[in-house]
């Protein structure tokens, strides 16, 4: 299974609506095929490696006429953050990320793992190698923590409202 269908599995359970959704991502990091389907959600998926490309695939959103977008995380599209972050808000797009900074940036929301526990996780793995540890006996270890972040402003201005019980378990609700 692919990076990108984890990743959109992952995503897909996090909404709760039944939608068409589209699903960005970079081509030159991820291999997978032109549409998904998830548990009834059908993703189509957008492909984008340049700034023309993202603009092509909001277009091709707009087109699809599609309920929603996934952002895959990449670096390359988290480098174009505010490019899309600003066609999703221009588009009325309701978008969720996979990276906190697209929520702190004006995206509508983000789900995704913590990357400060990452980095916390990735030291202490050092410092272990440090003090002699040999790493093939360490074992292999994954991000557990993921977080949660709800920009309200954004629902406000796209007239998305969230019930309180979904606000309740966002890790972080910005306002």
């Amino acid at each position: 299974m692919s990076c990108c269908t984890n990743y959109c599995r992952r995503q897909a359970s996090s909404l709760c609506w039944s939608i068409r959704a589209t699903h960005l991502r970079n081509p030159k990091r991820e291999a997978c095929g032109k549409q998904h389907v998830l548990s009834g959600l059908q993703l189509q998926v957008l492909n984008a490696s340049s700034e023309s490309e993202i603009d092509k695939a909001f277009r091709r959103f707009i087109e699809l006429r599609a309920d929603a977008l996934i952002v895959s995380v990449d670096s390359f599209l988290n480098n174009q953050r505010a490019q899309i972050v600003a066609l999703a808000a221009r588009h009325a797009v309701t978008a969720i990320y996979g990276v906190r900074e697209f929520a702190t940036s004006g995206g509508l929301m983000s789900y995704g793992n913590d990357l400060a526990d990452a980095y916390r996780q990735s030291g202490i793995y050092a410092a272990k190698i440090l003090k002699g540890a040999k790493p093939a006996e360490l074992p292999v270890e994954q991000v557990v923590r993921v977080e949660f972040l709800i920009n309200l402003k954004t629902a406000g201005t796209l007239g998305v409202t969230f019930p309180i019980t979904l606000l309740g378990r966002a890790d972080e609700v910005i306002e």
